[in-house]
């Protein structure tokens, strides 16, 4: 049996994250990954690949970094999980206070969906109000029935889970606006991420905040993916807005499994003991939340991002990276047919047919092909280990793929991918 049918029999989608599933990638690409080190992934028999998934974009300063490492084998040694609060439970909680401008307390857990879950909970208990509106325009808010509710994939879902959820578009103050005239005092919370693919315009964010609390809603910044990477205080400082509750993940411990939900006293002391007589919040509470180790690799994370300037490191390469990406398309004569662009911390890009329709075909291509140079770029995520000759070897892998591309917009993606195209992840069918 091969590795895929492996993982298919003994994880129902053959990995823990969908984005992780096979379906995602071309048939070429590593059916299974046994390590990584710096810039670099290696699967089961050391074939070795220059990686730009970066482990879903958890790991910012590269693959195994000593320094990370040391940090969390020594909380391991410390006993790892606690029967009370541990030192660096502390240690941490008050460096993400300091960190970040809006947060006053912070919770930890281990993954993102149970981080914005708790906020829309925290939400409404203190607005007693039951909906949810979340950007449509951001992929992707938990696994959670309140979100995957809104999306395609809705089989074993209740339908109040459907219906309490609403949907506005980024960067359109009248999309959100309207939703609240329709549900007046309904609206628990709204929730987005600061900016994903482009910059907010026109003040987008201080308006959603105006507007939140002008109809007493709960004003919820997403940050697994912006925050410690547009600054080290986060996107919100970086376009100067303070959110009532905010979640972090991803980039926080390089890897390490730690996420947060965080913000104003006032709403987060909801899940607090200590008020005897209030009435009780059961916001969260998981076992290995605090776990010392992924904590002890947050703590020196933070510390190496602020001694090597990570984040000044990342809009640079995510710069260069662009641009040579579309000087090469252009060289190629492709620079209508591929689009790299985004926001140079994040950088994405795009495929498009010579109709000018986005193709999912011609990205399932552009992957097959990048792999077969030693690139795995399923999308572009960037860390402190991708340096100059990372960008040299991207440049070559690029040109021997856009003269494979090139004939494929001209004679058809079909002619040359090998396998299945790559498909949406929200769909209702497989």
């Amino acid at each position: 049996m091969t590795y895929q049918e492996r993982l298919l029999k003994a994880i129902p989608g053959g990995a823990h994250t969908y984005s992780r599933g096979f379906d995602q990638y071309p048939q070429n690409a590593p059916q299974i990954l046994k390590r990584g080190e710096g810039a670099y992934v290696y699967d089961a028999n050391e074939n070795k690949f220059l990686d730009y998934g970066m482990a879903l974009r958890a790991v910012n300063l590269g693959y195994a970094n000593k320094e990370v490492r040391d940090a969390a084998v020594q909380q391991i040694d410390f006993g790892n999980n606690l029967t009370r609060a541990s030192m660096i439970e502390l240690e941490a909680a008050e460096l993400l206070i300091d960190m970040i401008d809006s947060v006053d307390m912070v919770k930890f857990t281990k993954n993102g969906s149970t981080a914005t879950t708790a906020a829309i909970k925290l939400s409404r208990a203190y607005t007693s109000r039951p909906l949810v509106a979340r950007c449509a325009d951001h992929a992707f808010f938990s696994y959670d029935d309140w979100f995957i509710g809104s999306t395609p994939v809705q089989l074993g879902i209740l339908q109040s889970d459907i219906s309490n959820t609403k949907m506005f578009n980024y960067n359109d103050i009248a999309s959100l606006k309207k939703l609240f005239d329709e549900f007046p005092n309904q609206i628990a919370c709204v929730i987005l991420e600061p900016a994903v693919t482009v910059h907010p315009k026109d003040n987008f964010l201080h308006k959603v905040k105006e507007l939140c609390h002008k109809n007493g809603a709960v004003f919820i910044l997403d940050e697994m993916i912006t925050g410690f990477r547009w600054h080290l205080k986060g996107a919100q400082h970086y376009y100067n807005i303070q959110p009532d509750l905010c979640t972090f993940g991803k980039a926080m411990a390089n890897g390490f499994s730690v996420a947060a939900v965080a913000g104003k006293r006032e709403i987060m002391q909801l899940g607090s003991i200590e008020f005897t007589g209030t009435e009780r919040l059961f916001m969260l509470s998981t076992t290995h939340g605090a776990e010392m180790s992924g904590l002890g690799a947050f703590v020196e994370t933070m510390k190496y991002m602020k001694d090597h300037n990570v984040v000044e490191h990342l809009w640079n390469y995510g710069g260069k990276l662009i641009t040579l990406m579309n000087e090469t398309a252009k060289k190629y004569g492709l620079e209508k047919n591929f689009v790299a662009g985004g926001i140079e911390c994040s950088p994405y890009y795009l495929t498009f047919d010579k109709d000018g329709q986005n193709s999912l075909g011609l990205r399932t291509l552009f992957s097959q092909e990048m792999i077969k140079n030693g690139v795995l770029m399923p999308w572009i995520a960037l860390s402190y280990a991708h340096g100059e000759k990372e960008l040299q070897i991207t440049k070559n892998a690029l040109e021997h793929t856009f003269e494979v591309y090139k004939k494929a917009v001209e004679e058809g993606y079909e002619k040359y991918l090998v396998g299945d195209v790559i498909k949406p992840v929200f769909r209702k069918f497989n």
